[in-house]
């Protein structure tokens, strides 16, 4: 027997052989009330773009703090040992912290401490 099904099938036997989204596309297909209900989605959503508030330039507050701290003479790596690595882990302690940036120079390190997007700025300082 061919794999292939028989041309000769009647309709509802090729409907009754397809599953629930077959039915579904297969009744879209045929409808002649699909580009209307194509039309009547792109206007409601063209609608609920228009009606969605928004703001231009929202205020998200995200306090952020930077610390420099200078040690004239020493290199990047003992700049980062001496003094980036344990401020990391002090600043780690203080309430709202969520992240911490380090950058060591030649004698300075540079610390950027982020803080969670809502926090006090009296807070955070």
């Amino acid at each position: 027997m061919s794999a292939f099904r028989n041309n000769s099938q009647t309709g509802n036997n090729r409907q009754a052989a397809l599953r629930l989204a077959g039915q579904v596309a297969h009744a879209f297909i045929d409808s002649k009330l699909t580009p209307l209900i194509i039309v009547a989605a792109l206007l409601l959503g063209a609608f609920a773009i228009l009606q969605t508030p928004r703001e231009e330039e929202p205020q998200i507050v995200v306090p952020m703090l930077d610390v420099f701290v200078q040690m004239p003479g020493a290199s990047a790596q003992e700049v980062a040992q001496r003094v980036s690595l344990p401020m990391e882990k002090l600043l780690r302690e203080v309430p709202g912290v969520e992240y911490i940036y380090s950058i060591s120079h030649p004698g300075m390190s540079t610390l950027v401490v982020r803080f969670y997007v809502g926090t006090k700025e009296e807070d955070a300082i």
